[in-house]
């Protein structure tokens, strides 16, 4: 029979495991289109998909980040964290929401130089593999963002969350690229800065998202009404309650604490209603796996002999 504990082990195990494995292709799949547009970008002459390659390198290094957290916070408890690590993981989502934050304003700040500045007759008219090497990437990074953004509600990651919007970001990037190039070769180079700006914007508002998420589960933020409908209603099943007298959640990393005072009947001897009790922890913790921790209090209430 598998108990409780073990059955958290090994959600944490799994949630590990696919985590690592999304980021391990995440990082081959950026380094080989990063290898792919530099030399598109060389051999073409496009400044753009340099510029692009160097987004795609970015992206090997937010992984990384991502391994790091989630490796540190899938650590079991110990003396000096008793409640786990799993804010280590907000902490990893927060780091990349910056570096997300940062490479959209500087693909802003670029495209803003370059319609400010209003000199387009210098600018190199880029080839062919340019725009072969924008479609590729466009294609492989909304392929890796769908990739891994099914994988992060898998197993409720805000971290690989973020890695998957840097993805997105990347993608947009490209399709800016592939505007720019386009344009210039037709006669318009204009088309890529104002492409860029626009890009900055949706980069800018999903770093924003993720930044607030993840403080939102550092900051010890409550369950959805919903959710604590839901822990109400389960334990108000349970033999024996009388009632819910009192229920406080808040969300600790990707997982959940749960205070809750039940009503018993108050003839009920100390055994019994500490029965009562660990029913009531057993059910939440099964019907909701990302409960970490309950702490059920037991008030008393009118029996049928009073």
């Amino acid at each position: 029979m598998v108990t409780g504990n073990q059955d958290k082990a090994k959600s944490v195990q799994d949630y590990e495991k696919v985590a690592i494995k999304v980021s391990m292709v995440s990082i081959v799949a950026n380094f080989l289109l990063t290898v792919f547009k530099l030399l598109a970008g060389v051999i073409a002459h496009s400044g753009a998909m340099i510029s692009d390659a160097i987004h795609s390198a970015s992206d090997v290094f937010s992984t990384v980040v991502v391994i790091i957290g989630v490796k540190i916070s899938s650590r079991e408890s110990d003396k000096d964290h008793p409640y786990g690590h799993e804010r280590m993981e907000c902490v990893a989502a927060i780091v990349l929401a910056t570096i997300l934050a940062v490479t959209g304003l500087g693909i802003g700040y670029s495209a803003a130089g370059k319609i400010v500045g209003g000199n387009y007759t210098d600018l190199a008219v880029p080839g062919r593999l340019a725009l072969v090497a924008a479609v590729v990437s466009i294609l492989v990074k909304e392929g890796m963002f769908q990739y891994t953004k099914v994988n992060a509600r898998r197993i409720d990651s805000g971290a690989l969350m973020a890695d998957a919007w840097h993805h997105r970001s990347d993608a947009m990037s490209s399709i800016g690229a592939l505007a720019g190039i386009a344009g210039s070769r037709m006669g318009f180079p204009i088309l890529d800065p104002i492409a860029s700006v626009v890009i900055c914007f949706f980069i800018e508002k999903a770093a924003y998202e993720i930044f607030m998420d993840a403080v939102n589960k550092m900051v010890d933020k409550a369950c959805d009404e919903e959710t604590e409908r839901a822990f109400e209603e389960c334990a108000a099943r349970q033999e024996g309650i009388l009632g819910v007298d009192l229920l406080h959640t808040r969300v600790f990393g990707n997982k959940i604490y749960v205070d809750i005072e039940i009503r018993v009947d108050g003839n009920k001897t100390l055994r019994e209603a500490h029965g009562i009790a660990e029913h009531v922890h057993d059910a939440i913790e099964k019907d909701f796996p990302k409960v970490k921790h309950i702490m059920v209090h037991v008030n008393p209430g009118a029996g049928s002999g009073q």
